[in-house]
């Protein structure tokens, strides 16, 4: 490749491919460097570190899986939405497998800064769930419950988990089924019972 125009936004466009296609723990600065036909010092005037890329590599695909979730609910409320929801968030980490593995990252505050696409994802989350009649605290006890729903499966599908002939969409359709009726009978409760 050509060695003029490195740019943060290129590397960390370059590194989200690479990870897709080979693992977020395979994209290092050498890859990378060889990606572009630089030395690895080269990309340390652009980024600090192997961890600074894959924050930006996190953020740069939770905008992205944002947007793509925000424009499948647009409109939809109740199982709609929640059907909508999931099924952007799995297309999104099947398609890119290695940004999705730098989503589930744990980033200090001031590492996500300013970027709007972790917090969007909490807005549409709790937007999609108060369609529910959930309110605090329960809004973020079903929001880790879906979180941890969709990453498990989406990781055991990921890995080749789901070794029976049942198609894995079925199951999963009908697993979006039961999260809709859990939602809607969602127990209440005081805190601390």
């Amino acid at each position: 490749m050509v060695r003029a125009g490195l740019t943060v936004a290129r590397l960390t466009e370059a590194a989200a491919v690479m990870a897709d296609e080979v693992g977020l723990d395979k994209v290092t600065a050498s890859a990378l460097a060889r990606h572009f036909g630089v030395k690895d010092a080269s990309l340390y005037s652009h980024v600090k570190n192997l961890r600074e890329l894959r924050v930006r590599i996190a953020l740069l695909a939770s905008e992205e899986m944002t947007e793509r979730i925000a424009e499948a609910v647009a409109g939809r409320a109740g199982k709609g939405a929640l059907v909508a929801f999931a099924d952007a968030y799995r297309d999104y980490a099947l398609a890119h497998p290695g940004r999705y593995a730098a989503t589930q990252l744990q980033l200090a505050p001031e590492e996500v800064g300013d970027s709007v696409g972790f917090r969007r994802s909490v807005e549409l989350t709790y937007g999609m769930l108060r369609a529910y009649g959930l309110a605090e605290p329960d809004l973020t006890d079903a929001g880790r419950l879906l979180r941890s729903a969709f990453h498990g499966y989406i990781h055991l599908e990921l890995s080749g988990g789901f070794g029976h002939s049942r198609p894995v969409r079925e199951s999963w359709s009908r697993s979006l089924d039961a999260l809709h009726v859990l939602l809607e009978n969602w127990p209440s409760g005081q805190e601390g019972e």
